[in-house]
Parts: structure tokens; sequence; C-alpha cells
């Protein structure tokens, strides 16, 4: 499947990879048909999903058993209606009918929007209106239920609503409906013909200011996760990989989804229902043998906490981290563990993997790596000019030679947010990071929580991961708090661990151990200890909420 899509599928060396990396792109490519497919017809027995919940069921799923399923898909979808640039979003969570649908609506060339089931009755009703969306596809639970059958009444576009299991008034139910239905399904023609341009996919960002953004992608992204899989994630023909995440996020198609399954790789789901529990998801792993392993640094703290020599890990090969910058008190513990070096990367919904340590690269930790090929990355001063070597700056994407394949397409109808973030051929990412004098990219933090004190610029990152080692600290978040003398001073807003007492001697005390690890002049002079932090629906602190209260 690689020598199709690559020139060149090895590489000697970093600087081989970025120079010679070219990715063939076809007319008209379609992942469901091209992929999916394909292999169905050449290797129907090849593992697509190795899928398992937390109450013992099991199941796997073959090529040519997705490409049957998501045909019957197609073809029952069709009968409701959904045609070619028809919009549709999916709440089915862990669901292995997740894949059946996002395949079948790439199948009919429809718009699938991914969701989570924490979206609330306003979050739907904004979604539903922004993105004209006609139907909605959703797991069977009585809250998220109970919100769409709320926002549907102030939804005037939304058609069709399909659970699927169970029965409610006004429901379709999705795995009663479709048995009826072929497995078999054209490549459409004519007017109905699916072109590389056309919208694919669509993501709502959980932003940390302002009303969710509508990123846009087109069919050609899937091949812009082969780097993503192959070169990052390091996965292999025949592996098994597991990326944690929900299928309401981006990363789910990151890691569950299109480099995998180009690569060669099945991908295993481990549908939890319960909260995350560290040593289930490691029993997990050991059981059923996953061989890469992709995860926020958060994942991590928690696998160190526990006690790994419990589990059997020897089948993981190769694991990465992405999401938030990474503690290096985590890699070296888990280095020690299991002889395996975490490899960050850097992202965003807009992009594909952006920056990071790929195979030919020693490993920095808390480094988000090097450019990837394709992406003409500059930092950027407040001023616009380029920064040298340890200076902080934005993260700027240049497009005038050329646009990075799986990059977004724009903000979905809105022409002035993206004008306002991607002019002159130039991407502003709107995250700041240094490079040092090897061309590692060190992140910083989104520019708007980067804090001016005495003149001296405070990235709020190296602040929480220097708290987050002191045992006392459960999660904390960095920001800035308007002072007549400094301009700004540093604040931690801190959620404390079980056994511990918020005190001012233990404030002292965390003040104290901030210095030791970072330069004297960025520890907090403001501590506050709360028993949460406010936070978007996918789980990011939103500093913006913090700063309002104290300004």
């Amino acid at each position: 499947m690689l020598g199709k899509y690559l020139e060149k599928i090895e590489f000697s060396s970093y600087d081989d990879f970025v120079n010679d990396y070219k990715i063939k792109v076809p007319d008209n490519f379609n992942f469901a048909f091209d992929v999916v497919d394909k292999y169905a017809e050449e290797e129907p027995e090849k593992t697509a999903i190795v899928w398992c919940n937390d109450e013992g069921e099991e199941e796997t799923f073959t090529f040519k058993e997705l490409r049957d399923y998501s045909n019957q898909t197609a073809n029952y979808f069709r009968a409701l209606g959904i045609k070619k640039g028809d919009a549709v979003m999916l709440i089915l969570k862990r669901r292995f009918e997740f894949w059946f649908s996002i395949l079948a609506l790439h199948k009919i060339g429809a718009i699938c929007i991914p969701a989570t089931h924490l979206l609330t009755e306003k979050d739907i009703v904004y979604r539903n209106n922004a993105a004209d969306i006609k139907m909605i596809v959703a797991v069977g639970e009585e809250e998220v239920l109970q919100n769409i059958d709320k926002a549907a009444v102030k939804s005037p576009g939304l058609l069709k609503k399909v659970m699927l299991n169970g029965c409610r008034d006004g429901w379709h139910v999705f795995n009663e409906e479709i048995k009826g239905y072929s497995s078999s399904f054209n490549r459409p023609q004519g007017d109905s013909a699916i072109s590389n341009d056309d919208i694919m996919l669509i993501y709502f960002t959980s932003g940390t200011t302002g009303m969710p953004k509508m990123v846009q992608h087109n069919f050609v992204y899937p091949l812009g996760h082969l780097i993503t899989a192959k070169y990052w994630q390091n996965v292999r023909n025949n592996g098994l990989h597991l990326t944690v995440a929900d299928t309401g996020w981006a990363k789910a198609v990151w890691g569950k989804l299109y480099g995998q399954w180009l690569v060669g790789s099945a991908v295993f789901v481990y549908d939890y229902n319960t909260r995350f529990n560290a040593t289930d998801l490691l029993g997990m792993i050991e059981k059923y043998r996953v061989t890469t392993f992709c995860a926020p640094p958060t994942i991590y703290r928690f696998f160190i906490k526990s006690d790994l020599s419990k589990f059997d890990l020897s089948s993981l090969e190769y694991c990465v981290v992405a999401g938030e910058p990474l503690n290096p008190e985590v890699y070296n513990r888990f280095l020690e563990e299991t002889g395996l070096e975490l490899r960050e990367g850097y992202g965003q919904t807009e992009l594909t993997v952006t920056l990071g340590t790929f195979p030919w690269m020693d490993v920095k930790p808390g480094s988000m790596g090097k450019p990837a090929p394709g992406y003409n990355i500059e930092l950027h001063d407040r001023e616009g000019n380029v920064c040298g070597v340890g200076e902080e700056g934005e993260i700027v994407i240049r497009t005038d030679r050329q646009k990075p394949l799986g990059m977004f397409g724009g903000y979905y109808r809105d022409k002035e947010l993206t004008q306002r973030v991607w002019h002159d051929d130039m991407y502003y990412t709107g995250d700041v990071a240094w490079r040092d004098e090897d061309g590692y990219y060190w992140f910083v933090g989104r520019a708007d929580d980067v804090i001016k004190s005495s003149g001296y610029r405070i990235g709020p990152f190296e602040i929480e991961s220097a708290l987050i080692e002191h045992s006392s600290v459960l999660e904390c978040a960095i920001t800035a708090v308007p002072d007549e003398i400094r301009g700004q001073i540093v604040k931690a807003s801190i959620v404390l661990a079980k056994g511990y007492q918020a005190s001012k001697k233990l404030a002292r005390e965390l003040q104290d151990y901030v210095k030791k690890i970072t330069a004297p002049y960025k520890y907090p002079r403001i501590i506050e200890f709360v028993d949460e932090l406010p936070k978007t629906i996918s789980g990011k602190i939103r500093r913006v909420e913090i700063r309002a209260k104290d300004n």
C-alpha cells in the first residue's frame, strides 16, 4: 500500500527525510474506496480493528468486514436522505459503529462531523445551525439523547436522528434498520462523483476563547497522516496501534484510522465507559499485545504512578506523546521502567504532525522535535520579525512555496476568521515556541497565555511542569495577574492531590520548589488552591476564565 502513495519509503537521516519525502496524490482519492476496499480486495482477512470494552465484550473486524459494513451503512444513510455534501454529526464515543459510519459518509461524499458525547444542548444547537447538520448518529445514552432532542427543536435543518440501539420516539435505530441493506455500494459517478477538493471532514475546535471554529479538511487529508503514523508513531504493517482518544476529537483520526491503515497496522480500541483507569489500560496493552502507543503526557504520568512491574509491556515497540509539553521527569521514569524513549510531536486540528521527534533524531525530553516534511516553519516576534536561536516567537507556517498536504482548507463558512490567521501566505498558529542551536523546537504556550513580568516573557508550561513534579499537586494552571510595579505577576491555581491540605506553609514550599527547578524570577508570587480548574469540553484548561476573574 505504501508504495502506491510514497515515492520513497525508507530514509537514512532526518535531512534525507525532509528533502526526499514525497506523496503521490491520485486524482479523486477516497480513503474508503482506495484504502479500505482495496485491502478488502487484496487481503480480505487482514485485521483492521481490535475492539473491546470494560464489560468483557470484544470484536475483531477484517478489512473485508469493514468494507461490507460500511457499504451497508452507506446504503442505509442514503435511504435516510443523505447525499453528497450533506453534513452528518457522529456522537459515537468509542463504539465500532463509528468506523462503519465515517467510512460510509466518505463513500457517499457527505461531510462527517465527529463530536463528543459531552456536548450540551447549547453546544449541539450551535453546531447544527452553524454547519447545517442534516443528521445525527449517536450512542443510546439517555443524557446524550435528551440533549439532542432538546437541541432539535431549535435546529430547523436537522432532519434525522439515529441511535445505535433502543427505542425512542422520533428516532431511527441503526443496528435494527441497517440489516436489510445491501453490502455492495458502487463508487459515485457523474454529478455525485467526489473530487480531492470536496470537504470530507469538519471539526469544531474547542478553543479556550470564543465559539468553536469549524476546521475543514478535504479528501486528500488522510494522506497527510502518513507522516503521523509511519514516521512519528512508527506503526508497522500487521502491528496493533493504540492512540488514547475518543472519536469525538481530531486525535482519533490521527491515531485510530487514516495513517495506521495506510501503513497496514490494525488499530486497537478500548471502549471504556467508566473513568480512565491506568491499570485497566495497562492490562489491555498487555493482554492484546499492543505494539505502538500514543497518548498525552497525563496518561504517562498516571502510568508511572502505577506499578509498571506488574505488567508485561514487552510487546510495545514505540511510544509517542503529544497534547502538552512533556515533563522530563515523566520521560526519565518511563524510560527506566520500560526501556522506551517517549518521542514528542506537535500539531493542531488544522494540521497534521507539524513538528516531531522522528526516528533518525536524538530525543531531547520536553522538545517537540523538528519540522515535518512540507512544513516551512518560522518563529515571529510581536513585530513580525523572524526570531533567531533561543528567541521566543509565534509558530508560523509559510505556504508560499507549498501548502503542506493535510493542512486545513480554512474555517468553514468564515472567510474573515480564516483571513485573520492565514494571510500573506503565512498561517499563524497562535502557539509560542523557541528553537535551540540544533534546530529543535520547545513549546512555551499559547500567545495569549505568555506572561510579561518586569520585562521577562514567562511561558506557563515550564512553571506548570515544575509544579506537577511536586507530590502535592494533582493539576495546576499558570496565569498572569495585573501588577502596578511589574506589569504582570505569575499566579498558580492548584488542585491538590489526595492527602494534602491547603496552607500558607505548603504555598511557600511550592514557591521554593519552583525556584529550584526554574529561574527564580518565574516562581508564582500568588498561589490559589482550588477544587477544580475551568476546562473546555475537550479537557483543555480555560486560562482565559481564570484571568477574567483576576482582572
